[in-house]
């Protein structure tokens, strides 16, 4: 993002004039924000060339480093940290914004949940965008009910610890099953969605039922790719060619992927918050699969870890874990308050050797996830 950085000082509007020629759409989330612009950005490419920033560079300089190379360029997919949304949106005028959901994360210097919420209400009111959205956070349809052309989505909510009160009064939310969700004292709920998704299949407006067939792993990814489709088709892309499109994706940015370093092989799995911690321990394999749980806490991690206590680790019971990172004693400490099977290791290097036979699932935060993909080669 360096270039931006520069290229920004030097001219204030080159953002907005690099996506001038673009249709663009605009993807911000807590999490899965990265693989949802890559899977958009393979699906658009079946109506032309795309320019992206796949590698998750999600600030105004990273995408403006993004939008240089794309001069021949048709289309833009681009994913936007939450907190720049609005502004990026007001640079580049987006024919689509997909807001997929909103939960705790970097406590120490971004904005509690409600406030992005509000943030996110007040700065699209009225926008002329195309907003996909997610039906089953309460956080993400507050914010895009001010909106006046919204696509809804069924993309679920597997975390709801950051919802139970209503957004819009404060009332306490009522969710009768696992889907529906309703505020008891203002009546505020959950709108009809138009794309849903249904187990392995994706149902459009239309009642059409078609086949998710991802190498990308879990629920969550089916999610992202439901969200997909209902963006591409606001772009012209049929839900069945965006979907077959979407299968080429095995990987992002090395997340999902499976390495060998000395003989094991180990599977690269990001997380950064509780949220997406919950919904990556689905992912491992059963016990006793050897677990590697990998926590820093520089910069671009936030340096407030209080939020591993919000983890549930009792899903890991049965796996032997090694507890690497800058930060390895206060996973430990959480980690026996959960009465799990752990040891804890200086390097990566030396808890690999250390682990018993079998495929290595390997779950780090960002800057954690980078020192690992170093030590392991991808």
């Amino acid at each position: 993002m360096i270039g931006g950085r520069v290229a920004l000082k030097f001219d204030p509007e080159l953002l907005s004039r690099l996506a001038g020629h673009l249709d663009v759409v605009l993807i911000s989330a807590t999490n899965g924000k990265t693989t949802t612009t890559r899977l958009v950005a393979e699906a658009l490419r079946a109506g032309g060339e795309v320019v992206s920033n796949a590698l998750g560079a999600n600030m105004p300089a990273g995408i403006t480093s993004a939008l240089s190379a794309g001069a021949e360029a048709r289309f833009g997919a681009l994913e936007v940290d939450e907190k720049y949304l609005i502004a990026v949106a007001q640079d580049v005028n987006p024919k689509a914004i997909a807001l997929l959901n909103l939960s705790r994360d970097q406590l120490d210097r971004a904005a509690e949940t409600r406030m992005m919420a509000e943030h996110w209400r007040e700065g699209l009111q009225g926008t002329k965008a195309i907003v996909i959205a997610n039906a089953d956070d309460p956080l993400i349809v507050w914010a895009a009910s001010s909106c006046p052309n919204v696509v809804w989505v069924a993309a679920g909510q597997a975390w709801k610890d950051d919802a139970w009160s209503c957004p819009s009064c404060g009332g306490v939310l009522q969710r009768p099953d696992d889907t529906n969700w309703k505020c008891a004292q203002c009546g505020f709920g959950r709108p009809t969605p138009t794309w849903v998704l249904s187990g392995d299949n994706v149902l459009d407006p239309h009642g059409a039922s078609w086949p998710i067939h991802l190498q990308l792993p879990g629920r969550a990814n089916k999610a992202n790719a439901t969200s997909a489709a209902a963006v591409a088709a606001t772009f012209g892309i049929s839900p069945q060619v965006a979907l077959q499109r979407m299968q080429s994706v095995a990987a992002v940015a090395g997340r999902y992927d499976v390495v060998q370093y000395e003989g094991r092989d180990i599977r690269l799995l990001l997380a950064k918050n509780p949220a997406g911690w919950l919904e990556t321990f689905s992912l491992i394999d059963p016990a006793p699969a050897p677990v590697i749980l990998g926590v820093n806490a520089r910069g671009a991690d936030g340096t407030d870890t209080s939020w591993l206590w919000d983890v549930d680790y009792t899903r890991l019971t049965g796996h032997p874990i090694a507890v690497i990172g800058d930060r390895r004693l206060d996973l430990a400490v959480r980690l026996e308050v959960a009465g799990q099977n752990f040891q804890v290791y200086e390097t990566a290097a030396e808890a690999i050797r250390n682990l018993p036979p079998g495929r290595i699932e390997a779950i780090a935060n960002y800057t954690a996830f980078q020192d690992l993909r170093r030590v392991v080669g991808n």
